[in-house]
């Protein structure tokens, strides 16, 4: 029922995460709730480990920001991708090693580049303009700014193209004939310390093909570089391994992208004379399958199709409606009923589009039934928001038999923080 997802089993007709019944979770820290699998994390992570045993991986926290979450992956050595400064503290806070992280994004303010240099993180630099303020900020601070430089490597991915990042039309990087001559520039520059590549071709991508012909690109970039005096240490080729959201549509695993990439780097750094420390930036494929989303049924409708309506809506799992994404979903507290009715899963938020499983066959559902989707660990709570006042849910770490609260629901409290009345507006 589950395939390769070990974490979760059946068991007397209810769901299990590891050792956990899902419908006791429920009943415990109600619904709508995340829950992870720490084995599953710690597995995930391990396999790139093993694919890639010389490359340092860098977890890309935008995925997951759950701090318990990136506190198991410091344990596992990994490093992180950082998009903000708000992330950037979550690192800290994890006790991922300032050397190990990499300040990414393509519109940072000057803000921005103080606090990363004040942490004493590498940046990587989206573009010539950035470049130029980043020189005068860490001068003004007295410091070097240990630079990489973000690729447009024009790579085409078949996936949803609001993930695809390395397309030439993308906002992301440096037009790749561009960056040997912006290098050269950096070299120059006062304040600045020009170590390497890196670039993001995409997310949720299921072909190993373009991951070879980016790396490959990203080494006649290196070549460039090289014969323009430049030195290069690090080569980072980012992340976007995707994963099996639905049961026919298989993923190749880290050992495959090893299997595609690998030989290109080795082959072009021996030709080069180079030794750079490889770098991935892995997220959806570490921390998706490690999670579920419980939501409890509130209404069953019959209409022109099934609706089950649920507590969990686009508001608190956002990918459905905005990427039209697939996630299986269960009856949690009726994992091994035969599927008999088809219906279509929909939250409570005020706008038609708030559907999260269309046309699905489950067992007989009513109300208070726990429905289970899977595979919501990346992009799930990260993208949650208050949207209809709603509070936004809890999240639960699970651990052989125990589960322990990572983070508690918000209450309606929440929808007031930071909030203010003007006086004269006060009854």
């Amino acid at each position: 029922m589950f395939g390769t997802k070990t974490h979760l089993t059946a068991h007397d007709d209810h769901l299990f995460i590891d050792d956990v019944d899902s419908v006791d979770l429920a009943k415990e820290f109600g619904t709508p709730l995340y829950v992870t699998s720490e084995a599953r994390v710690r597995q995930n992570i391990r396999a790139y480990h093993s694919a890639f045993p010389d490359a340092d991986k860098y977890f890309a926290v935008k995925a997951n920001g759950n701090l318990t979450v990136l506190c198991i992956l410091a344990q596992e050595g990994t490093g992180a991708d950082v998009f903000s400064t708000g992330e950037l503290n979550l690192a800290g806070l994890a006790g991922i090693p300032k050397d190990k992280v990499l300040f990414n994004g393509n519109s940072k303010s000057e803000q921005d580049h103080r606090t990363a240099l004040e942490a004493g993180v590498r940046i990587s630099v989206d573009s010539r303009e950035e470049l130029e303020s980043l020189s005068s900020v860490a001068s003004e601070l007295g410091t070097w700014a240990e630079v990489m430089f973000r690729i447009n490597p024009d790579v085409s991915v078949k996936t949803h193209p609001k993930i695809a990042t390395g397309l030439k039309t993308s906002k992301f990087g440096i037009p790749a004939e561009q960056v040997a001559d912006t290098y050269q520039t950096a070299m120059d520059m006062p304040s600045i310390e020009p170590v390497g590549l890196h670039c993001h071709i995409g997310s949720q991508i299921l072909d190993i093909s373009p991951f070879a012909e980016a790396v490959a690109r990203m080494m006649d970039v290196a070549q460039e570089v090289l014969s323009s005096g430049g030195e290069v240490k690090r080569i980072d080729i980012g992340g976007g391994l995707g994963i099996q959201y639905a049961p026919d549509t298989p993923a190749p695993k880290p050992a495959d992208l090893a299997q595609g990439i690998l030989p290109i780097f080795r082959d072009r750094c021996q030709d080069m004379g180079i030794r750079p420390k490889l770098i991935l930036e892995p997220g959806r494929s570490i921390v998706a399958d490690t999670t579920i989303m419980l939501t409890s049924v509130n209404v069953v409708k019959r209409a022109h199709v099934n609706f089950a309506a649920v507590d969990a809506g686009f508001n608190v799992l956002a990918r459905p409606m905005l990427y039209d994404s697939y996630h299986h979903v269960v009856a949690a507290n009726k994992a091994e009923q035969p599927a008999k009715e088809k219906y279509t899963v929909v939250g409570p938020i005020c706008e038609t589009g708030d559907i999260l499983a269309k046309d699905r066959l489950l067992p007989k559902l009513e109300r208070g039934d726990i429905m289970a989707f899977f595979d919501t660990g990346a992009y799930g709570f990260s993208m949650a928001s208050q949207y209809n006042g709603q509070p936004r849910p809890a999240e639960v770490l699970v651990s052989g038999d125990k589960a322990e609260l990572t983070r508690r629901a918000e209450d309606h409290s929440a929808l007031l923080q930071g909030q203010s009345i003007p006086a004269r507006l006060m009854l």
